[in-house]
């Protein structure tokens, strides 16, 4: 895990990949559970044997959403903040999943400052996340993720 004392340290880390996530394993119970918390029930996600059958990928894969959502988990796993008392997440530039997540695989984050703006009260942080998935040769999913704190 990473520590940054202040948002000075992390200012001078700017454009640096500083931390690399835990990795989490992607299990069937998880995607089914995305799944019925999403109400997105379709089978390459939710059906083991159809998807062994009629997928391209051989078994069920995780939703992109799925993986999505594992950031702000994947960015807490990997660096903490010291001074930071409150972070929200403010949104999403840019995402793009070039490889599926295969139920029972691992993935991990990789965490770039892309930017770091200052804003009332706090400022603005601008990830660019890289997750991949152990074993693969590209990566799950790649995003700009938009962070406040104070």
């Amino acid at each position: 895990m990473r520590s940054f004392a202040n948002l000075a340290a992390m200012k001078a880390e700017i454009g640096n990949e500083v931390a690399v996530s835990d990795w989490v394993e992607i299990t069937q119970q998880r995607i089914a559970l995305f799944a019925d918390a999403t109400s997105d029930h379709q089978w390459i996600h939710t059906d083991p044997e159809r998807a062994a059958r009629e997928s391209p990928y051989g078994a069920t894969v995780a939703h992109g959403f799925l993986t999505l959502a594992l950031l702000p988990a994947l960015l807490v796993n990997a660096l903490h903040m010291v001074d930071m008392t409150m972070g929200l997440n403010y949104g999403l530039n840019k995402v793009r999943f070039p490889a599926p997540v295969p139920a029972g695989s691992r993935v991990r984050a990789r965490l770039t400052i892309a930017a770091i703006d200052d804003i009332a009260g706090g400022a603005q942080i601008l990830w660019a996340v890289v997750v991949e998935r152990e074993g693969g040769d590209k990566p799950v999913c790649v995003a700009e993720f938009l962070m406040r704190r104070d």
